[in-house]
């Protein structure tokens, strides 16, 4: 009874507190209540199970921060939840079916760790645990990568992979979801959700020849430069800006974005972003085709695609739960996305697409969309030249939050982060290879054998990466990023 009238004494007083002082003590109480709870040992699964490690986490889910204890053992990791928010108390991830450890950013912080796991189905998933340093984050990495019971694990050469995909054994869609990854791009995190490139330009023809160069949209430019007077607009903005100065205030991947694509079959997330109701039904995703007039004219208007645009059936495409996402200015109802007239449906749109991505003229140019996304010209000087240059704060290494102690200051930024876009991690500070021709492919793997010889990290027309990879991965033979898509996961 004494330690709940104290406690109802200290909210009491943090009451009398502004809000940001307020906000801070609650963060601090809550803080001592979790380190004060440990994980419940009686949920062991064995009874000769060793404890290696228990730290405090927080798993992370679109929309979703759940605090609560991981323990891990020399046969399992467990997270225990600190609330009922969870369908199980403690959820249980035994080492025989993990295939992946990633280490991951979470608001620009290297304090993120990705673990896939096959289900009881064979079936692929991941949960995202975020922790309080990014000492901590390497002691868990560490430990569990190091365990004798990861019997599936290995580590993958970004190098292996980049060959592979210059000779064509990987696809253009399985790469890119590599680069993704590597990236810190994950489906666990709205605020970095895996981002893709529009690919094509003709949206209205009844049929789609991809053959025709013509139909593609141009992968040297990013977004913001594909139009000469849209250009023109954020070159003289940019002129005109006080320090910092960047191109664009707004960004190709948020949040926002992501959920505008998605608002069909993640209603529950865009309701919880938009304060319990959707945009105007004239602003939401209604066709194709408008979408991609907005992004070439529209100066707020930069976004890029996401992966379900390439794989799967489509049904975010299809208001199939007839939800009422409100009338549109013509007075009819927003209902399906309006499809280009050469997709006869949803699947058909995604088959078409997907080809597309798969082309001979995409993967002859995807290098240089590479470069402005994960490469060279993401950032600094050469994202000037390229007309790729996003706000200071979209940047890893733009600001040491650790440093900041100003608590309204700290929430801004963080805010910034978090609802107006992050870069990916930079991987390459050099042009990314281009795909071989079919003949230079002929002769490059007839002189080596992919299947031996790549792993051993001989290959020198690969780009070097800023960092090593933090990716450790299943040794099933290449890397397929479909097994590792999830779609349902919403």
């Amino acid at each position: 009874m004494s330690d709940f009238i104290h406690r109802i004494d200290r909210l009491y007083k943090v009451s009398k507190l502004d809000r940001f002082e307020a906000m801070e003590a609650v963060k601090q109480m809550i803080r001592e209540r979790e380190a004060s709870t440990m994980f419940d040992t009686t949920w062991l699964e064995h009874l000769d199970e060793r404890s290696l490690l228990e730290s405090s986490c927080v798993k992370v889910t679109p929309l979703m921060h759940n605090p609560g204890r991981l323990m891990i053992t020399d046969r399992i990791v467990y997270f225990q939840a600190l609330n009922n928010v969870e369908s199980h108390p403690v959820s249980k991830y035994a080492f025989s079916n993990i295939v992946r450890v990633i280490k991951r950013r979470h608001s620009l912080l290297h304090i993120g760790l990705e673990i896939f796991f096959e289900d009881e189905h064979a079936s692929l998933k991941s949960i995202f645990f975020t922790f309080d340093s990014t000492a901590i984050r390497n002691n868990v990495f560490n430990l569990l990568t190091e365990q004798p019971g990861m019997t599936k694990l290995q580590h993958e050469s970004q190098s292996q992979v980049t060959f592979r995909w210059q000779c064509g054994l990987t696809s253009n869609f399985d790469y890119l979801m590599y680069l993704n990854s590597l990236a810190d791009r994950t489906f666990n995190d709205l605020t970095q959700y895996p981002v893709f490139p529009w690919i094509l330009e003709d949206f209205s023809s009844p049929y789609l020849d991809l053959t025709n160069p013509a139909v593609y949209r141009d992968l040297s430019k990013p977004i913001g430069a594909l139009t000469r007077d849209r250009l023109s607009f954020f070159q003289k903005r940019y002129r005109e800006m006080d320090t910092p100065r960047f191109m664009y205030g707004t960004h190709y991947s948020t949040p926002g974005y992501v959920l505008y694509y998605l608002v069909r079959t993640a209603p529950e997330y865009m309701l919880r972003l938009q304060s319990g109701s959707f945009d105007h039904a004239d602003r939401m995703f209604g066709s194709i085709q408008g979408s991609w007039k907005s992004v070439k004219t529209n100066v707020g208007d930069l976004k890029e695609l996401i992966p379900e645009f390439f794989v799967g059936d489509g049904k975010f495409l299809v208001n199939s739960d007839g939800l009422k996402l409100g009338r549109k200015q013509d007075g009819t109802w927003l209902g399906d996305v309006v499809l280009p007239p050469w997709a006869s449906n949803a699947k058909d749109f995604i088959v078409k697409h997907r080809e597309a991505l798969e082309s001979d003229y995409v993967s002859d140019h995807l290098h240089e969309w590479i470069d402005l996304i994960f490469g060279c010209k993401q950032k600094g000087e050469a994202a000037l030249k390229a007309n790729n240059l996003f706000h200071p704060l979209t940047y890893e290494g733009a600001v040491d939050l650790e440093t900041i102690t100003d608590p309204i200051e700290k929430e801004a930024i963080l805010v910034q982060i978090n609802e107006f876009g992050q870069a990916p991690k930079q991987l390459f500070t050099k042009s990314h290879p281009q795909r071989f021709s079919v003949k230079e492919r002929e002769r490059k793997l007839a002189a080596v054998d992919p299947s031996s010889s790549l792993s051993s990290g001989l290959y020198s027309s690969s780009p070097t990466a800023t960092v090593a990879s933090p990716i450790a991965t299943t040794t099933r033979g290449g890397f397929n990023a479909e097994a590792f898509f999830q779609p349902d996961a919403w």
